[in-house]
């Protein structure tokens, strides 16, 4: 197991330099005519950009003094995401150099009509050879010397090494405006998302009941209190009845980020906060969370039902928490439940709505996925997760999944907007 464990590492490192040797190629070496001070800078920028990826994610894993994980977090994760995308944007680039080529040939072509000959070689060419040798040695002493040839201009960059400069220019524009432009949508705060959900059994009292579901919120060495606060502020404006937080609140210890989660306290709804966990709050210290939580005055629903006027709330603990012996129960938190009363279901991972269905559970609200969160990962995170982000239906259960208000690693968004989603229950006797 170990064997095949370090093949696996061997093969990936070699995978990632691999690629950074291909950026390193496209963007430094075929780009520069000689080597100097640009290729220095640009080489020491394609090696201390994943040294720095790699120290923030090993500073975070190992518990990393916490203001060196800050240090570390903004520079690494950021090269993280603009390395996919300097990778995509010259991998376009490869398509493109042959349509450059083809274009400065047509620029740089000869003219294929031949010039015409100069007025005196036209008239020499009639006169005998020998007249035309004797006149020639009378002119020698009266012609004039020969002016100098005109000095050579200076050669321009050769075409591969333009074709290189301006296709690696253009991928490094568009990986820095990519990421640019995702980063800024994080940081901003999330937007607010509205979906209206009806459900069979939800009576015609609790009609257009609003449920403020927010996850993935990843409080960390980047993320932090400010981001917090506009989380809070954001749910806060909505007016919700009710607020569920849906997992991976924090990425890092009560001792390094309790500050940052304090915010959560100024929560505001009719009928409370709840919180389940999610992966993350199991590689954070889950028990200590919870209770730090609790003491916010959220409402842990560890594998637990609360009764509601109309409804039945319950969660369930994250499948990471079966490493710890604190995984999922249904049967506890739903086993003995009326089934003729509606029923909402807080679980961090869509891939839980199986057990879900199993129960008569009416909506499942999640997150985890992100949405994807940096396109092209969407496609992967689709076929590893039922529901990658939205409304579905499985049977008489239905899915609700957010793309969450925050970001994990980079924090960066492509193609996956953050979001907070106010979902209003309707009632079918309305």
């Amino acid at each position: 197991m170990v064997i095949v464990f370090v093949v696996v590492v061997v093969l990936a490192l070699a995978v990632f330099g691999g690629l950074h040797w291909y950026l390193w190629r496209r963007l430094v070496r075929d780009t520069t005519a000689r080597p100097g001070v640009y290729r220095r800078v640009g080489t020491a920028v394609l090696v201390g950009g994943p040294l720095l990826m790699f120290a923030a994610i090993t500073s975070e894993r190992t518990g990393a003094p916490f203001w060196l994980q800050q240090v570390l977090a903004w520079p690494g994760f950021l090269w993280m995401a603009l390395s996919i995308y300097l990778l995509l944007a010259l991998l376009v680039g490869e398509a493109v150099r042959p349509l450059l080529r083809r274009l400065l040939d047509r620029r740089t072509a000869p003219a294929t009509e031949p010039e015409p000959a100069p007025a005196d070689v036209r008239e020499a060419a009639h006169v005998p050879a020998g007249a035309r040798e004797a006149g020639e040695a009378g002119r020698t002493s009266e012609a004039p010397a020969p002016a100098s040839a005109p000095a050579p201009t200076p050669a321009g960059p050769s075409r591969r090494l333009l074709i290189s400069r301006v296709v690696g220019g253009a991928a490094a524009a568009a990986a820095v405006g990519t990421v640019g432009y995702g980063t800024y949508g994080v940081v901003s705060g999330p937007k607010v998302k509205r979906v209206t959900v009806p459900l069979a059994k939800l009576p015609r009292a609790a009609h257009g009941y609003r449920i403020a579901v927010v996850s993935d919120i990843h409080l960390g060495p980047v993320l932090g209190r400010g981001f917090a606060q506009k989380v809070v502020d954001t749910i806060n404006s909505t007016q919700p009845d009710l607020i569920a937080v849906v997992g991976d609140l924090v990425d890092g210890s009560v001792k390094d980020l309790g500050p940052a989660a304090a915010p959560l306290a100024q929560l505001r709804a009719r009928h409370g906060a709840f919180f389940v966990t999610g992966n993350h709050e199991y590689f954070s210290g889950a028990e200590e969370w919870v209770a730090r939580v609790r003491e916010l005055g959220l409402n842990p629903l560890e594998n637990a039902r609360t009764e509601l006027a109309h409804f039945d709330l319950a969660g369930v603990n994250d499948i990471a928490g079966e490493d710890e012996g604190q995984g999922p129960d249904f049967a506890k938190a739903l086993g003995d439940r009326d089934r003729g009363r509606a029923c909402v279901l807080l679980a961090h991972q869509p891939v839980q709505i199986h057990d879900a269905v199993d129960h008569g559970v009416d909506l499942q609200l999640s997150g985890h996925t992100h949405g994807g969160q940096l396109w092209p990962g969407n496609f992967i995170a689709d076929l590893a997760n039922p529901t990658l982000a939205g409304l579905e239906r499985y049977g008489d259960t239905q899915l609700y999944v957010s793309r969450g208000a925050g970001a994990w690693g980079p924090p960066t968004r492509v193609g996956a907007p953050s979001d907070i989603t106010v979902v209003e229950l309707a009632s079918r006797q309305a």
